[in-house]
């Protein structure tokens, strides 16, 4: 495999690339200047020949220190790797949102049922997105800010105005913005899943 190529072959080298920390998105299947770098800092480490492209004894090489990506790891919800999940995540049923890894993962008894990729508030500033340990205190579907008159779809509020919910402008911008202090999700369809199954009461965690 070399860069142009653009097979599910590719996409399994990402993915097992991201279980050892050389490939740090979701597998595109994409052979690009990303996943080149990536093969590049693999053969660096292992003492091989530093070339990019993937050959027999590369491939082996990588074979051996990894496993068979699962389907979630093939095509995962969230670009960016999980972080570990705080302590507080372990029990009960919780939206367990870190900064670090800008991710939110929803779990129950310790097991992640599903995630989606998070932005915040710019920190530092008033409208920074509060850390610590809160509960769902009410959700509305549909829903428009007072403060800034945007819509917050699939609102699930946990502290004053602040809230996870979905973002037109994150879905569109990326990380090239900032939410006013709520937890922003750009995939809509996941998040109208998580509304259903998250109920009022149920913990939020948020976390570097």
């Amino acid at each position: 495999m070399a860069k142009g190529a653009e097979n599910e072959q590719v996409r399994e080298l990402q993915a097992r690339l991201r279980q050892i920390g050389h490939f740090h998105r979701a597998p595109t299947a994409f052979y690009g200047t990303i996943t080149t770098e990536a093969v590049s800092a693999f053969q660096r480490k292992r003492e091989l020949p530093v070339t990019g492209k993937v050959d027999e004894t590369t491939w082996r090489r990588l074979l051996a220190m990894t496993h068979r990506p699962t389907a979630d790891e093939l095509r995962p919800a969230t670009s960016n790797p999980l972080a570990k999940p705080d302590e507080r995540c372990m029990t009960g049923r919780v939206l367990c949102i870190s900064k670090e890894s800008r991710t939110l993962a929803w779990m129950v008894d310790g097991k992640v049922i599903s995630a989606v990729d998070v932005r915040f508030g710019v920190e530092g500033t008033e409208l920074a997105t509060r850390e610590g340990t809160f509960k769902v205190d009410r959700k509305e579907r549909t829903w428009t800010s007072t403060l800034y008159h945007t819509p917050m779809p699939y609102s699930m509020f946990f502290s004053r105005g602040q809230a996870v919910h979905y973002s037109s402008d994150f879905a569109a911008r990326g990380y090239n913005g900032n939410s006013h202090g709520c937890v922003n999700v750009r995939d809509k369809e996941r998040l109208a899943k998580l509304f259903d199954e998250v109920r009022v009461g149920d913990k939020v965690v948020v976390y570097w």
